[in-house]
């Protein structure tokens, strides 16, 4: 399975802001010092999220970041796609002719880790940032 740092970050992120959104704007550094992720690798992210319409800046001495939406409109995968991730257990293209093992038919597990792949993101779609707030 292939779910890289980045998008791992981005949801701590996510779930950092949201868990601390009565406070107002949240600075990156606070996330950082918070969640142990690199303030460099944090402001890459946060590009990607701010670009696909999952947070809001403002500036000045009381500035940082707000979610753009309420946590309970936002999925896990909205996250996910936000920052280019997608969770792939495929090692093939899924509608491509050729199949894992580059050979013209698909190997024989094929559709098991298909599956799989759709079982994990209908999962990151039913999770909600809200329902990260509540664990916590």
């Amino acid at each position: 399975m292939k779910l890289t740092n980045k998008g791992r970050y981005a949801v701590m992120a996510m779930a950092d802001l949201a868990s601390n959104a009565k406070n107002g704007p949240i600075s990156l550094s606070e996330i950082s010092l918070r969640q142990n992720i690199s303030l460099a690798y944090l402001e890459q992210i946060f590009l990607k999220l701010k670009s696909n319409k999952l947070v809001r800046s403002s500036r000045g001495a009381n500035g940082g970041y707000v979610l753009e939406k309420p946590a309970s409109e936002i999925r896990i995968s909205n996250i996910i796609y936000a920052v280019d991730e997608e969770v792939k257990t495929l090692v093939c293209k899924k509608n491509s002719k050729r199949g894992c093992n580059n050979k013209s038919v698909k190997c024989i597990t094929h559709n098991l880790w298909d599956q799989l792949d759709q079982h994990i993101n209908g999962f990151f779609e039913k999770v909600k940032l809200q329902d990260l707030t509540r664990l916590s």
